[in-house]
Parts: structure tokens; sequence; C-alpha cells
């Protein structure tokens, strides 16, 4: 059935297909030592018309988050580690298995890889039971195996109690649990997951990681979780690698490319909403800080870096990192008290998004053209201070709640 199974059908089934000989051999050789072998190393140049993948990147044993707008080229990145999608050039190692490799022409069939792929899709065979869906691509393993595999995996993902019920016949989350067991019950050597959690309420995201992760403390394989999601990012959080218009942007832990971004992109994709142009107006190697125009009388002291007195850079301040005052606020520890005009304010769900026009040093009003500041509230602090559009308000921003990033 695997050499008949064309990519897109092995595609449709979740990776499930693909298990039976590369999960016998697997199983035969597992150990720690072996476990800890299994970084993934990859090298991807692929174009697909005008656009054009290449990235570089190695994954150790563990969650590996591929972040970034629709289109960055994260599910076409997963495809070539799978041999869904054939590279142009570059190779794909796990351990001492070379998946492809240009130079040497090796490529191994998608059905040998040993690659757990998890959809957002799912497909799931609806009319068959959450038993059949897990052991389905562990046909050809003798029944004792097949059914200690099958009992283990519905343990550790909490759906044992669902083992005779029928595929359409049980919840989203249920459902995500279920495909997930269906591909690790195989024993990966690389697992992809392609936003498989995207659908569902932020509780039972919770609930299905932290067993994900659970099973990964014995298997220790890379896991490659690509997502639009921030929260998903600090949840999930061992390593993460930003994608844009198929190249990597940046690299590291959550909170090193998260909350102190050093490109501009970067910092929209991290939830930067206000970004603004600044020039570096003095600088103070003793108290470690800077003072940046922003606008016209309009400044921020900001932490200290590199930078020439009069060179150019990019600030960013998250919206809820800003506090705002209806009254002069006095003795306060924050270096950036700037005085404005409340233009509007938006209700989203339990958030108050404002928009404030600065008024700068010199208090003078506001001009049509003059910088806006978007601020969060909650509806109680909206409520207790009265606001309303032509308010006057002071902004009050800690130095280190602005993000200075090169042009």
């Amino acid at each position: 059935m695997k050499a008949a199974m064309s990519e897109t059908g092995w595609k449709q089934t979740a990776g499930a297909v693909q298990a039976s000989e590369v999960a016998e051999e697997r199983s035969s050789s597992a150990t720690p030592e072996a476990a800890e072998g299994n970084r993934l190393v990859a090298s991807v140049h692929k174009q697909l018309g005008e656009f054009v993948l290449d990235v570089e990147f190695e994954a150790a044993p563990g969650f590996t988050i591929f972040f970034g707008p629709s289109g960055a080229g994260k599910t076409t990145l997963l495809d070539c580690v799978a041999g869904l999608i054939q590279p142009d050039e570059g190779r794909v190692q796990v351990g001492q298995r070379m998946f492809y490799d240009r130079s040497s022409q090796a490529h191994v069939p998608v059905a040998k890889r040993g690659v757990g792929y998890v959809f957002q899709t799912l497909a799931l065979f609806p009319h068959l039971t959450v038993e059949q869906n897990v052991g389905y691509g562990l046909a050809h393993f003798p029944q004792r195996e097949r059914a200690r595999r099958i009992g283990s995996i519905l343990r550790a993902f909490h759906i044992e109690h669902l083992r005779s019920r029928p595929a359409r016949k049980i919840s989203g989350g249920e459902s995500q649990r279920v495909a997930l067991a269906r591909t690790l019950v195989t024993d990966p050597a690389v697992l992809l997951l392609d936003e498989p959690l995207s659908a569902l309420d932020a509780p039972t995201k919770s609930k299905i990681i932290a067993d994900l992760r659970e099973w990964n403390r014995t298997h220790r394989i890379p896991i490659l979780y690509v997502t639009h999601s921030r929260e998903e990012v600090f949840a999930l959080g061992e390593r993460v690698i930003v994608l844009d218009r198929g190249r990597v942007l940046a690299e590291g832990t959550p909170h090193q490319v998260m909350t102190a971004p050093l490109q501009e992109t970067v910092a929209h994709l991290a939830g930067f909403e206000n970004i603004f142009d600044a020039t570096v107006e003095s600088v103070h190697p003793e108290q470690g800080s800077m003072r940046c125009r922003i606008a016209d009388a309009v400044f921020l002291e900001t932490p200290l870096m590199r930078a020439e007195i009069g060179s150019s850079l990019r600030i960013g301040v998250r919206a809820g990192d800003i506090l705002l005052a209806t009254s002069l606020p006095q003795g306060l520890s924050a270096r950036n008290i700037i005085s404005g005009r409340m233009r509007s304010l938006e209700q989203h769900d339990v958030i108050v998004s404002c928009l404030v026009q600065c008024c700068g040093e010199d208090h003078r009003e506001p001009r049509r053209d003059t910088l806006e500041m978007e601020v969060h509230l909650t509806l109680a602090a909206r409520d207790s201070l009265q606001l309303a559009p032509g308010s006057q308000v002071w902004l009050v921003i800690k130095t280190h709640s602005c993000h200075v990033m090169r042009e």
C-alpha cells in the first residue's frame, strides 16, 4: 500500500501509514543515547514560482517553534523535511540518517523517513473507532506489540475511555489527541505539527501541550511546531525561529526573540503596537540610558545601546506596557511622562484600545499630524478614569519598556 500511495495521499492521513518498518527499526535501537543523537540539521533552498525558501537551522530534541505570518514558508519548510516537497538544494538529516542531500543525490522516500506529521485539518477517518484510527499505521506489527503500543499511547493522551467510540462522535479537543496519538504510536524520529491546536480554547490547548511534553520526556525527538500565536510561542517555549518571506529573521529563546526584538518585522509579529522613527539626542553611559526624539518635542528615554548622537533608530513600545493617568503623575520611577489628548476609545472584548495624540514637552495642543500612541486598558480602568475622546491624559512609560531597533 505504501508504494502505491501518492505524497498527497500520505499527507491526508497525517503521516499514519508511513510507520511500520521504520518504527520497527527505531524501536529495536531506542536508547537514551540514541535519542540525544536525534538532532535535526536542515539546509533547504526551494523556489516555488516567485517565492523562494532559503533556510538553515538545527533542532535538538524538544520543541522548536516556527513563528511568522501567513506565506512566510513555514508549511513549505515542514513539507521539505517530511519529503512531500523536494528541495532544489540543501540537505535534511536526523541523527545519522540522511533524508535528503542534493550533493550526493540522497533522497529517502516519504514512507521510509519515520516522520510524524499532524495538520490543522487532522484527517481522522470518521467511520473508524478511536482505536482503529490510532492503530492505522501499525498493520504490519505482531498483534501483541500492536495492542501494547495502542494501549500505551491512549493512556498517555488520556483517551483510553474513547477506545471504541467512532471518530465522528468525539469533540474537537479529543480529535486533536487522537491525531497526535495516531502519529506518535509509530515512534517517529521527528514530529511535525502544523498549527494543530489553533482551533482549541486555551485550557484544552494547555492540557494537550502538557501531555505532549510528558510523552517527549522519554522519547526525546525534535518537534517542529508551526504557529501564528504569540501565546503558543511562550507556552511551548524552548526555542523559536521567526520566518518571513522564506528567510530566518531571528532565533533564540521566546524571551530573547519576542520581548526584545532587534528587527521591526519581528517587533510587529511579537505584538509591538507602537513603533516609531527616532533620533538619538544624547547618550548617558553612566546611567545606562539614552534620550531619543520621536516627534517634535516628544522624547523617550531608552536603554543604552551603541549609537552615535544624531543616528536614526526605531523604538517599539507595547500598548499594554503604557500606563495612563488623568493628572500629572508625581514621584514615579518611570522616566517617560508624555502629555496628550484622548482621540478615540474602542472596546475589543475585555480590552479597550485607546489612541492618544501626544503633546510633548512643550504641552502644545496636538495637531492632526502629531504622533499617536496606542494604549490598552481594562474596562474597569476606562470606567474609573471616566475617559472619553478629548480627555487630557498623561502616558507613563518605563525606560525598559522602550525596545530599540536598528533601522
